[in-house]
């Protein structure tokens, strides 16, 4: 009798489970079937995290653009390969000699190692996004330099000068969100143009300010006055260029309207900036200012070995940076965990290099064959990649020694970062952990889910070309999202 009873309760349990599973492949089966998304590119995976198992799924192998969502891979990778606790490096080095008048006969050269945190308004208060230049000053007056008989050389070159990954379009790079990465970054690579609107309509705004201010950079200013609409203007501009075109259109009545671009040439401006604040500390400089992205042009490459180095300035941990990233969804910050991983693994920060190491590390954990990942944010429209390579990577994690941490750097449905509107007060508030990704035409979500009944799960859902407006396409991911969350 108790044999037929544990038989019963357990083909119970199991039949509710399967029908369980079957409520979700039901909620994206209806899902897939709205009018809005006829001619769209959909790739759906649920998988059981105890088990491996699908739960549903509906295209989990096709590979699809996936915006922001791609920093999944970005993170993921810069957590397992470097660790939580690598700290980015900028040097100060001179190849000159310091005297007993506190003059350094030679050059003061800032190397970059990629931090992306120097004077980041994701690390600073406001008004304190110099202190780090401070810092130096004070750091080189206590080495005994009062004057620099020499130039100010920053190098950027350790990063490459691509100035953008692969596959960035023309109308992102001069914006704020297609600041690309540097080995010298500063300021998030941001700058804030300041524009005075007319109450008239049609009438031409007035470039105010730049902040910071950018040597020799000319703006060709055609936003004009507009009623209502927001902020609809575009910055125009590729990286190491001194022209930027800004057009579009700004809220008519506007006495100081602030849009937010990329910064052309960070190396430069870190010089630049450096020189302004060891004046203004009082050490005088008699040189001018160098970049190596120029110098490489006539002397080529060189070599540290022969340099003093004055001293070192430590960035913010990784583990920081990547919880900063996922939760803000910071473009800049994911490239640069790209750089820095193939910095530290083989002595190339280039994208490209990142990319490889990035490949190879997870191809050797599951078949990543098809999926093509070309840049660390999820900007480019060249990226390829499946719900199944989500929930494959979602899955190594989760098994994994950081899998924990990782999932901690995720923002939860209902409560912070860019989940916090998604399943407000449903099902799924606070059950769900993910990373969100939006561009025109596209919408992802991929992370986990600890469901009602304690199982745990991850999942991925990619939507390319819908007809629907992006709130209306939430609304129909919700049910998904929020049948999971009950299972």
């Amino acid at each position: 009798m108790k044999i037929v009873s544990s038989f019963l309760l357990i083909s119970f349990l199991a039949i509710n489970f399967a029908q369980g599973q079957n409520k979700v492949q039901t909620a994206i089966d209806q899902f897939a079937s709205s009018s809005h998304l006829k001619n769209a590119s959909i790739s759906f995976e649920v998988i059981d995290l105890s088990s491996g198992t699908t739960v549903a799924s509906y295209n989990p192998e096709t590979v699809l653009p996936t915006a922001s969502t791609a920093k999944l891979f970005s993170t993921a990778t810069a957590i397992e390969l470097l660790g939580e606790d690598y700290r980015p490096k900028t040097r100060i080095y001179t190849d000159g000699e310091i005297d007993s008048t506190g003059t350094l006969t030679g050059d003061l050269w800032i190397r970059g190692g990629g931090d992306p945190t120097l004077g980041s308004k994701y690390y600073c208060s406001k008004g304190q996004n110099r202190d780090f230049l401070h810092a130096w000053a004070d750091s080189l007056k206590k080495k005994g330099i009062l004057k620099i008989d020499g130039a100010i050389i920053a190098d950027a070159s350790e990063f490459g000068y691509k100035g953008a990954p692969g596959g960035w379009n023309w109308v992102d790079m001069g914006n704020y969100y297609g600041a690309g990465p540097s080995g010298l970054t500063i300021f998030d690579n941001l700058i804030e143009y300041k524009f005075r609107v007319p109450g008239k309509i049609g009438a031409q705004s007035k470039l105010v300010s730049l902040t910071p201010s950018v040597p020799d950079l000319v703006v060709h200013n055609y936003v004009t006055a507009k009623s209502g609409g927001g902020d609809n203007a575009y910055i125009y501009g590729a990286p190491y260029s001194l022209d930027r075109f800004v057009t579009g259109t700004l809220p008519a009545g506007s006495s100081a309207f602030i849009v937010k671009g990329s910064l052309p040439d960070p190396e430069h401006q870190m010089a630049h900036e450096l020189e302004k604040v060891l004046k203004e500390a009082g050490i005088e400089i008699t040189g001018e200012l160098k970049t190596a992205r120029n110098m490489e042009i006539n002397s080529g490459n060189w070599s540290y070995s022969k340099r003093t180095l004055l001293f070192t300035h430590l960035g913010a941990k990784i583990g920081s940076i990547v919880d900063k990233t996922n939760e803000r969804s910071i473009n800049l910050f994911a490239e640069h965990l790209v750089n820095l991983v193939g910095y530290e693994t083989n002595g190339n920060g280039s994208t490209e290099s990142g990319l490889r190491v990035l490949e190879n590390y997870w191809a050797k954990k599951w078949t990543t064959s098809g999926m093509h990942v070309n840049d660390g944010s999820g900007l480019s429209r060249t990226n390829a990649i499946s719900a199944s390579n989500f929930t494959d990577l979602l899955k190594a994690m989760h098994s994994g020694k950081n899998g924990a941490r990782f999932k901690q750097s995720l923002p939860v449905a209902g409560i912070d970062g860019t989940m916090r509107n998604i399943c407000k007060n449903q099902a799924g508030h606070g059950k769900i952990a993910a990373k969100s990704g939006s561009m025109t035409r596209i919408r992802s979500y991929a992370g986990y889910v600890d469901a009602s009944s304690g199982k745990k799960y991850a999942f991925a859902l990619i939507v390319n070309n819908q007809t629907c407006s992006n709130a209306a396409l939430i609304d129909k991911m919700e049910v998904v999202f929020n049948t999971i969350a009950r299972l």
